[in-house]
């Protein structure tokens, strides 16, 4: 039993980890994690905010923004792979499409709640239009007054979200095509409800599960081509919703997000555990979005401003758009000088995975970004006024979603309570082999000391004979 105890204790990991394996890979005859892969059963949320803005006049002014958060507003996200397509050199590719269901239950308000937040149509083109001939910049600015287009916009939140009706949207799409990036309404997520996310394609694992997730191309694309280093044109790592098994504290969690433009990377902060299942949180580093002067390898993401604030205007229509942490959290100060009205904290803004770092699944994940737009005076665009210089936050978005239900009871089973079993099997085998020796040595001690103890007196008994017969012998000799 010691050497069974002994083998298993040796072999019992050796087989989780085959297991791990065998699972982890992309495979559908793997029903529960192929599934799990497929169609994401977990619940996902996005929850939006708005900066609704209290002073549109004094910014007109050249008075400090001041802003009032409003939210969340909360959609029920539904994510789903189509398209799926094995290939011969182990990769798969699909398309993953995703739709946006509101809840109003989980919403501080109801869509048709009225936000006020900066015309990305006059303010962002105004800025993109700077260095155009100032007769021309006139001409624009006419043209915004004839289709009523001010530089602020009071909206409800379903009709920022998902678009609304405007008539220099339809006059731009018209004579211009391909300078908006929606072709109907115009809208802050018009583009994200039922779209998906382009072509990936992915390792499966089946030759060598380090590179399970991890994506080979998009849209067939290696490599892109926003940005002006190869670094930072790479497509690294995963597409962001699982990750390879055997992580350790060492290991970062690298993944490409089209919304975003470009590969980004988590780094391991702490352990911790979920309902007994044991995980590491993984969060944005400082440097994720700090400019080229303070972390050299992001210079390729420049013109960069501030740190804390990645510029996507290469890949959105060169549109003065800055993506950032929540309320500029990890961003440098000045940024908070500028705005009124904002409150950064970890818990709140901070985004982090936690994740299995046996099996590489996510249990509870909060991605938390802002978008914000970049205003200034223009000289000949009127509607600007005199707007000071400012990275201008109009909302913040967190995707949320957790493992719970069957999945999670599955999860505990198989990755909690079957280790353990086997762990404790392992060493009650060992202490019951153990037990048996030692028991088997008490016996065998008993038994030598018993048999010795009957040797000892048979001995005495026939010494005591001897010496009686000899003395007897004696005896009758002397008579």
């Amino acid at each position: 039993m010691v050497l069974f105890g002994t083998v298993l204790a040796f072999v019992g990991p050796l087989i989780i980890d085959d297991q791990i394996v065998k699972n982890t890979v992309i495979d559908p005859k793997n029903e529960l994690s192929y599934t799990m892969w497929k169609d994401i059963p977990v619940p996902f949320f996005m929850s939006v905010y708005f900066f609704h803005i209290l002073n549109p006049q004094e910014i007109l002014n050249g008075e400090k923004p001041m802003v009032e958060q409003k939210g969340p507003y909360v959609y029920r996200k539904r994510c789903q792979k189509d398209n799926i397509t094995f290939h011969p050199n182990d990769t798969v590719s699909y398309r993953e499409y995703r739709m946006y269901f509101f809840e109003p239950t989980m919403s501080v308000g109801n869509e048709s709640d009225v936000v006020t937040i900066p015309n990305m149509l006059v303010l962002g083109a105004a800025v993109m239009m700077e260095n155009l001939p100032y007769a021309l910049r006139l001409m624009i600015s006419a043209t915004f007054k004839t289709f009523n287009e001010g530089p602020f916009l009071t909206k409800t939140v379903g009709e920022l979200m998902w678009g609304y009706d405007s008539g220099l949207v339809e006059f731009l799409n018209k004579y211009l095509p391909g300078m908006l990036p929606s072709s109907g309404k115009f809208g802050l997520f018009a583009e994200f409800n039922n779209s998906n996310t382009g072509l990936f394609t992915i390792f499966t694992g089946q030759n060598d599960i380090r590179n399970v997730h991890k994506v080979d191309s998009w849209n067939g694309l290696t490599e892109l081509s926003y940005w002006k280093t190869p670094q930072c044109n790479m497509i690294n790592g995963t597409a962001g919703q699982m990750w390879p098994p055997f992580l350790t504290k060492e290991s970062t969690l690298p993944f490409y997000s089209p919304d975003a433009c470009r590969s980004m990377e988590l780094v391991y902060q702490r352990p911790g555990e979920m309902q007994g299942i044991p995980l590491y949180r993984y969060v944005a580093p400082k440097t994720l979005f700090a400019n080229g002067t303070d972390y050299t390898p992001n210079e390729g993401f420049c013109p960069c401003r501030q740190s804390g604030l990645l510029n996507v205007s290469s890949c959105r229509h060169n549109s003065p758009v800055f993506i950032s942490h929540p309320h500029f959290f990890n961003a440098d100060p000045v940024l908070l000088d500028y705005v009124q009205g904002l409150h950064p904290n970890e818990d709140e803004h901070g985004l982090f995975i936690d994740i299995h770092p046996q099996t590489g699944v996510p249990l509870n994940v909060s991605i938390r970004l802002q978008l914000n737009l970049y205003m200034k005076r223009v000289s000949g665009i009127t509607e600007t006024g005199k707007i000071s210089e400012v990275v201008m936050p109009m909302i913040w978005f967190e995707e949320s979603g957790y493992i719970d239900g069957p999945i999670l009871t599955t999860f505990h089973t198989n990755l909690v309570v079957l280790p353990a079993v086997m762990k404790y099997m392992q060493y009650g085998f060992i202490a019951l082999g153990l037990a048996t020796i030692i028991i088997a040595a008490l016996v065998h001690q008993r038994l030598k000391t018993a048999l010795g103890h009957d040797i000892l007196t048979s001995t005495v008994i026939d010494n005591s004979r001897v010496v009686k017969g000899s003395h007897d012998t004696g005896e009758t000799c002397h008579k």
